[in-house]
């Protein structure tokens, strides 16, 4: 039985403090499959002991039983790409669901969090940027952007971190980018990071990722799944509102070197001189 029809089965026994607890986890289920009852008790403003027995309440033997129980669940929803791309969805829903992140993306990417990611890019001796698969476009779009206006910037490669990011210092910035499935590798090494100093902004899905931990610097997009594969329109919106922000403060600084970077450009010929055809008809 799913976690929702658990509930619903009991709906009329629910207290008003398990109520609010039932609401929370509907909302979110990462907050049991990730969370811990403390965190959970805070966060509905109630004791562990009322989240316990909400679990037994539900028929577990205890909030592990519980948590258990969501995680398999969670693994269901949160299908593989294999899954995925057996599954029967049409183009409507997941242009919808597009649509719907990208609104979000803008509600979460504000004046206020952009100035607050950009703040430590601007005076990091290095920027260092790492990802998982799913964000790698955000990754690439934010490398690509802030080394044309500023120096030192590195996309970390997975095979290779030890090697990239051992002579990280204190004075640098990671920004990070993963989202559920979170990719072993970037967390690790954005944890090391943290232990040594540097700080990090992280590009995350909610509180409860393994990266919001590490850092109040951070913007919680929503993810959604598109055929067999996660979109990475939400973390190349990030990206691109990012670079910008960090050109506007850093004015004359940025446009100096585009300026130096378009006159290599022109001295190496590196554009193509195309004009399109003007598809003007014949003479009689």
């Amino acid at each position: 039985m799913s976690l929702s029809n658990h509930i619903a089965s009991l709906n009329e026994r629910l207290t008003p403090t398990e109520r609010r607890i039932a609401e929370a986890v509907l909302k979110d289920h990462t907050l049991l499959t990730y969370g811990t009852v403390s965190a959970l008790a805070d966060l509905v403003e109630t004791s562990s002991p009322s989240v316990v027995r909400f679990a037994t309440k539900l028929g577990f033997d205890g909030f592990s039983e519980l948590q258990q129980s969501a995680r398999k669940e969670v693994s269901t929803t949160n299908r593989s790409p294999s899954q995925r791309v057996r599954s029967d969805e049409s183009v409507e829903p997941n242009q919808f669901k597009i649509e719907s992140a990208v609104h979000a993306a803008f509600d979460v990417l504000t004046n206020t969090c952009l100035e607050a990611m950009a703040a430590p890019i601007l005076t990091a001796t290095n920027v260092w940027i790492l990802s998982g698969e799913t964000s790698r476009s955000g990754a690439i779009v934010l490398t690509s952007g802030l080394s044309m206006i500023r120096p030192n910037v590195h996309l970390v490669q997975e095979h290779s971190t030890g090697r990239e990011l051992c002579g990280a210092l204190p004075s640098d910035v990671a920004v990070v980018f993963d989202f559920s499935r979170y990719r072993k590798n970037s967390v690790i090494a954005a944890r090391t990071l943290s232990e040594l100093g540097v700080h990090i902004v992280a590009i995350t899905d909610g509180p409860l990722s393994p990266l919001s931990s590490l850092t109040e610097n951070r913007c919680e997009l929503e993810i959604p799944a598109v055929g067999p594969f996660d979109s990475s329109v939400p973390a190349v919106i990030a990206a691109e509102l990012l670079v910008s922000q960090v050109v506007s403060e850093m004015h004359e600084k940025a446009r100096d070197r585009i300026d130096r970077l378009e006159l290599f450009w022109q001295a190496t010929d590196t554009f193509l001189n195309y004009m399109p055809p003007t598809n003007k008809l014949p003479a009689t």
